[in-house]
């Protein structure tokens, strides 16, 4: 983690689909954690929304409208 990755076509990684699903147990997780997410995976944030999404995960509380 933390390491700055280039993704093809923003893909999410597996270990970025596993993370996300552990973070949203509930199916849901708030805007805060997925931009931490991304930071931690140095990917930007649509990579995590992708993955929410593949997963029908939502995103709660946005605070910048990126999801």
């Amino acid at each position: 983690m933390g390491e700055k990755r280039e993704y093809a076509l923003e893909e999410p990684s597996s270990e970025i689909m596993k993370a996300v699903r552990e973070a949203a147990p509930g199916g849901k997780m708030t805007c805060t954690l997925a931009r931490k997410l991304a930071a931690d995976f140095g990917v930007p944030p649509r990579v995590i929304g992708r993955a929410c999404d593949r997963q029908d995960i939502k995103i709660h509380s946005c605070e910048l409208g990126c999801f």
